[in-house]
């Protein structure tokens, strides 16, 4: 899974042009990062960057642009209305796609160090990062602003996580820490300002006060009138998406709506949301609805029709979602492939792609010719008393066909990574020792691939039995090919396991790949006969 974090950080410069561009600059030329907005603000004396990236190359991005602040830069000239503590003032990272919340705790505190030590400046964690609870949340950190640190950061409380335990007077402090992705979301309704408002305090957290909690977990909110729509919204803070996604805040605002006898007429994102926020979305909505959608970009077309994302303005998901937003790095050149030329590449002069990426191929066509005889099934006058049927059997074929094509290009990977082991020097003992340790992880990459190919195909056997036993006969001959290369893809990819184990050292890693290795290919003879057997008992 591809793996994404945003890194926001907020500079004390919202006025001087050439300083803006020159941080956003460092930011852009970061290998890796992606710059998605930059927010200046005059009379806040301040500007929000917005970049996205890997892991890695979002910490090497806020280093960059934390040189080029700490020569632009100067906290003894800055004022401004917004509270600040430093130069680069807070530089949280946030976790969107395939990392966790630990992952970015980790990203904070090396970035903490790292820019500490470089530019000798002082650091506090803060957020999920945080080491003490009195120094957790910025407005703690920053109480009395820059002009209080100098006095404030030379006692024991208020020593820097990071860097000299004392005044920089150009600089100040930084604030670095992790946190959720925080979705600004407005829900539009067709009443006034007051009516809004009452809706605000109903559903967020906060509520009307202590005695009067609100609806929902991790949500901020107020009612406003926005005289370019000419309506009131409630304006929401969605602090957490994963405890309260868009969807439920707009149900729950439709809900009280309806309470007061008004009509809620599709709601706005504000900046940019996660995909993930959208699919939660799909989710709810295709199981509330029964639909049967499994292709993304239709629940996305789906979810902005359903909370009405294009009333006020159109929602592009290529300039709103991060990771529609983003080039992807070609993790998959084998796969995207033309079929003509991956073909030519296997029959070339080398040893891979070979009989791994071509198992993995050979199991993602079994699935697809399953998963095709579904979608010839379904939705078919004929075939009607099937369609229950066919939304449970599809989904499976469809996952396992997904997920096997990435295979393709991890086999030969894994193959390369056990090659370049081979390469490693070995002169010394130590050199010896770090290459026989490198070539024994290779080997296993080498038996993890393609047993996880195994692992993906056979969730696919239950659903091609039965639908041998329902789908459309005339569809006979695509099921059969589709079996019989469903169990050709996992004896191929069963080959590439036995023929790697004998160099693992690990007796036990040994035993237990082998047996289910042969466990597995033992079921997939077992269930391509079903499937044969399954259309040859009907009545054809």
């Amino acid at each position: 899974m591809r793996q994404l974090v945003e890194c926001v950080p907020n500079f004390s410069e919202g006025r001087d042009a050439i300083v803006i561009d020159a941080i956003a600059e460092a930011i852009r030329a970061t290998s890796g990062c992606s710059l998605l907005d930059v927010d200046p603000g005059r009379s806040t004396n301040r500007t929000v960057y917005t970049f996205v990236g890997a892991p890695e190359a979002v910490v090497e991005g806020a280093l960059a642009a934390a040189r080029v602040a700490r020569e632009r830069i100067d906290m003894r000239q800055q004022s401004g209305e917004h509270p600040r503590v430093g130069a680069m003032d807070v530089c949280p990272f946030v976790p969107v796609a395939g990392v966790t919340m630990d992952d970015c705790v980790d990203l904070a505190r090396a970035f903490g160090e790292r820019v500490a030590a470089e530019l000798g400046v002082p650091v506090y964690l803060y957020g999920h990062a945080a080491k003490a609870d009195h120094r957790r949340t910025l407005r703690q950190i920053r109480a009395g602003e820059y002009e209080a640190l100098a006095e404030r950061i030379v006692t024991p409380e208020w020593k820097p996580d990071y860097g000299p335990a004392e005044p920089v007077p150009e600089w100040g402090a930084t604030c670095t820490g992790a946190r959720d992705f925080l979705i600004a979301y407005n829900v539009n309704v067709l009443g006034t300002k007051e009516q809004a408002h009452r809706i605000a305090l109903d559903i967020r957290e906060q509520g009307r006060g202590p005695d009067q909690p609100g609806r929902l977990k991790a949500v901020r909110a107020i009612g406003w009138w926005v005289d370019e729509y000419d309506l009131a919204q409630v304006s929401i803070n969605l602090e957490d998406y994963r405890t309260t996604p868009p969807h439920v805040a707009f149900e729950a605002c439709a809900a009280q709506a309806r309470d007061l006898n008004l009509a809620v007429a599709g709601s706005e994102l504000v900046g940019l949301i996660p995909l993930e926020a959208l699919l939660m979305a799909a989710e709810h909505y295709t199981e509330m609805e029964n639909l049967f959608i499994l292709d993304e970009r239709q629940k996305i077309r789906r979810v902005v029709e359903r909370l009405g994302l294009s009333s006020v303005q159109p929602f592009v998901p290529e300039k709103r979602v991060i990771e529609y937003m983003i080039p992807e790095a070609e993790d998959e050149p084998l796969a995207s492939l033309s079929v003509r030329s991956f073909v030519e590449l296997v029959g070339a002069r080398t040893s891979a792609p070979g009989g791994g990426s071509a198992s993995a191929l050979i199991a993602a066509v079994g699935a697809a010719l399953g998963a095709m005889v579904g979608w010839m099934t379904y939705g078919k006058r004929k075939f009607e008393a099937q369609d229950a049927t066919m939304r449970q059997l599809i989904p499976p074929l469809h996952h396992a066909m997904t997920g096997l094509l990435p295979m393709i290009d991890r086999d030969t990977r894994a193959f390369d990574g056990y090659m370049e082991a081979l390469g490693m020097p070995r002169d010394t003992e130590e050199e010896k020792e770090t290459r026989h340790r490198a070539m024994q992880e290779g080997l296993k990459a080498a038996v993890k691939v393609p047993l996880e190919v195994m692992r993906l195909a056979d969730g696919a056997w239950d659903a091609m039995v039965e639908m041998a036993a329902h789908g459309n006969a005339a569809s006979r001959s695509d099921l059969e090919v589709g079996a019989r290369a469903l169990e050709a893809g996992i004896w191929g990819a069963s080959r590439n396991v036995t023929i790697n184990l004998p160099g693992i050292e690990d007796e036990a890693y040994r035993k237990t790949a082998a047996e289910e290795a042969s466990a597995l290919a033992a079921r997939a003879v077992a269930k391509r006969d079903e499937v044969l057997a399954a259309f040859a008992a009907r009545e054809i």
